[in-house]
This record gives structure tokens, C-alpha cells and sequence, in this order.
């Protein structure tokens, strides 16, 4: 994820990709999204292709009728088979190279058969048949779309094929042929070059988005972040919320409400610079306490928050004492106590299950049990009454 935050993105912008290239953690995410849009269209191309592909069996009945049942065969029982099959297998591995190497054998094998047919024929018009190869050249470069690379062995490869056996026609002479070559060439050097700056293209606007996406989610992310502790603020409760209360089944959920002890007497004799690096320090402290899926909050000023999703009583109590060991176990000087000790805090627990009770409910009754161990003397773990009588 590193290799994807709006840094890298910028680098990877202003470094250029000249050879069609990411580094390769932007390279991954690029050919997830490019297999995933392209063989989205597979089939449709398929049918497209397939259909238009077969209707040229007019054209053959008009330009070749001599090889008429050879084309017949060769379109509907061994290209569209063959072409349907090849969408099938790459919609079941769905892949960038397997898309790639579908359009090469699509291309290759539509443009090969009808003049391997052809080349058999003595009518008179095969110079225009085989101008209708060049939609086989168009078709793998702005119908399918492959990598620059798949192209480039394409068109290369196409042309190979094309004029290798073009050049077995006893009627094309040297001119004819010349002009052939010429075309060809010249054609597969537009496509070429315009399918590179297409996939160029493609790939700026993909560093765009993803640019727009992590800066907004790091912007979202930034928006839910005490700027002090790093911890969730209170503005993303209403999300945690939404993922906790609103699942398909009821959930149990506990909440550990603390309050540093004496906090406003610490600010006022040490000062408010050693005050925030004592709320940082508490802060860390429990975040690294807590179970990785725990949410923590800087609810106030000196207060936190953490929220035990699919906790029990005896563990959420557990963690209570455990957070209160060690804050006090982090042994910050509190010269303000008489006698001079260090800095504790006070904690309330509450829970249950999330169809029983609102969030709202859930911190009002962990509030009242950090007021309790406030009154009980500070520096210690009490528990809500809804707890309370889930542990009788």
C-alpha cells in the first residue's frame, strides 16, 4: 500500500512511463483494473465480431465462389467455435496476459484462415478479397484493445502471415504485391503508433483516478484522526456506528470509557506542552493494549474511548485493568499530587448487545461507571449495571 499513496502516484506522474510501465505495485493495480474492464466486454466483442466475421460469407460467395464450401466450413465450424470457446475460457481466467493472448489467437487465426483458403482460388478478384484482412488489423486495435506489446506482435505478426501467403498467388505480380507490402506496413505503423498513445492515455487517466482516490481516502482518513493522539475522533462514531449496530445479526459490544486523573492539575504545574505529550503517551499506550480490532477514540480532552466489538464481560474487564496497569505502569511524573506520584486514570465498562441497546445507551452507562471509579477514590476499573447483570 505504500507503493499506492498519493506520493508514489506524483512520482510515478512526474518520473513519466515511457515504456508503458509502472513500478510494480501501481502496475498490479493497473492490469486488475484493465483484465477487469476488458473482458467485461469480451463477450460482447465476441458476438460482434463473430457476427460480422461470419457475414463476409457474402463477400466470399461473390469474390471466391470456387472455394465457397472450404470458407463456409472454415467460418461457422472452426472460427465461431473456436471464438466462443476463447471468450469462455478467458471469462473462467480472467488475467491481462490471458486477455492479450486471447485477441493475438482471435486476430491471428480470423486472418489467417480465409486466405489460406483463398490462396486455392482462380477467381479473378482475390487482389480485393484480401483488402478485407485490413479489418482483422483494425479490429485487434480498436475492437479488443490489447497491450501495447500484444499489439505490436500482432500487427508484426498479421502482416507476416497476410503477405507470406499472399506472395504464393500465382496472380498478384511483383507491383501488386509491392503495393500490398507498402499498404500493410504502412497501416500497421498507424495503428501501432496509435495504439500507443491510447494506452498512454489510458494509463494517465488510471494515475488520475487513483491520485483522486487515496487523497480523498487519506483526506477521509485524516477527517476521522485526533491531530494530537492519532487516534478515531468523535466524528467517526457515526460510522463505527453504522458498522456495528447495523450488521444482519445483534453483536456484543463493550465499551471502556477513561479519564486521566487529575489531568487539569497535571496542565496547571507542568504545563500544557508536557500535558499533550502525557495524553500522547496514554494514547499509545492503549492502542498498543487493546486487540487489533478495537476501535479507540480521544472522546474529550483527556478522555478516550475504546469500543470491544464481539467481547465478553470477564474480557473486556480484563482489558479495563490491563489499560489501567499500564498507564500507571508508564510512571509519568505528576508533581501536582500530594504526595508527588505519577499519572493514572479512572475507567467505567459497559456492554451488551447491540440489539438491546443504542450506542448512545451503551456510552451513557460506561460514563456513569467512570464517574462510579472517579468517586470510588480514581485509579480504578468499575463496571456499568447492564454488566453487572450479565455477569450474575
Amino acid at each position: 500500500m505504500n507503493d499506492m499513496a498519493p506520493e508514489s502516484i506524483e512520482k510515478q506522474i512526474a518520473d513519466g512511463f515511457r515504456w508503458l510501465r509502472f513500478a510494480p505495485a501501481i502496475e498490479r493495480a493497473y492490469l486488475t483494473e484493465y483484465a477487469q474492464h476488458r473482458i467485461k466486454r469480451a463477450p460482447i466483442w465476441a458476438l460482434v465480431g463473430t457476427f460480422i466475421y461470419d457475414l463476409v460469407f457474402f463477400g466470399d460467395a461473390t469474390m471466391v465462389p470456387d472455394q465457397l464450401d472450404r470458407l463456409v466450413l472454415m467460418r461457422f465450424a472452426i472460427f465461431t467455435p473456436f471464438a466462443i470457446l476463447a471468450t469462455v475460457l478467458v471469462m473462467k481466467w480472467r488475467s491481462a496476459r490471458n486477455y492479450d493472448l486471447l485477441s493475438l489467437a482471435v486476430v491471428l487465426l480470423g486472418g489467417s484462415l480465409p486466405m489460406l483458403i483463398a490462396v486455392h482460388s482462380t477467381s479473378p478478384h482475390l487482389f480485393i478479397y484480401q483488402t478485407g484482412n485490413v479489418a482483422t488489423f483494425l479490429f485487434l486495435v480498436i475492437g479488443l484493445r490489447p497491450r501495447f506489446p500484444a499489439v505490436i506482435a500482432g500487427l508484426f505478426l498479421l502482416c507476416v502471415i497476410h503477405l507470406t501467403i499472399c506472395a504464393q498467388i500465382p496472380s498478384f505480380d511483383s507491383v501488386s504485391f509491392q503495393g500490398m507490402v507498402t499498404f500493410y506496413i504502412t497501416i500497421s505503423i498507424f495503428l501501432a503508433l496509435g495504439a500507443y498513445f491510447q494506452e498512454h492515455s489510458d494509463r494517465m487517466n488510471f494515475l488520475n483516478r487513483v491520485r483522486a482516490m487515496t487523497l480523498h481516502a487519506q483526506l477521509e482518513m485524516q477527517s476521522e484522526r485526533d491531530e494530537l493522539t492519532g487516534l478515531l475522533n468523535r466524528r467517526s462514531l457515526a460510522r463505527v456506528e453504522r458498522e456495528l449496530w447495523q450488521a444482519e445479526r445483534s453483536r456484543s459490544v463493550y465499551a471502556i470509557m477513561l479519564d486521566i486523573d487529575r489531568f487539569k492539575l497535571f496542565n496547571d504545574v507542568h504545563g500544557h506542552i508536557d500535558g499533550d505529550d502525557c495524553i500522547r503517551g496514554v494514547a499509545g499506550t492503549i492502542a498498543s493494549t487493546v486487540r487489533p480490532d478495537s476501535r479507540v477514540f480521544r472522546f474529550g480532552g483527556e478522555e478516550i474511548l475504546v469500543l470491544l466489538p464481539d467481547a465478553g464481560f470477564d474480557e473486556a474487564c480484563q482489558m479495563a485493568e490491563q489499560i489501567r496497569q499500564a498507564i500507571e505502569g508508564l510512571a509519568i511524573e505528576h508533581r501536582g499530587l500530594v504526595p508527588p506520584g505519577v499519572v493514572t486514570a479512572s475507567l467505567g465498562v459497559a456492554g451488551g448487545d447491540t440489539g438491546d441497546q443504542t450506542l448512545q445507551d451503551l456510552l451513557r452507562r460506561a460514563d456513569q461507571a467512570l464517574y462510579d471509579a472517579k468517586k470510588l477514590g480514581r485509579n480504578r476499573v468499575s463496571v456499568g449495571s447492564l454488566s453487572l447483570q450479565r455477569m450474575s
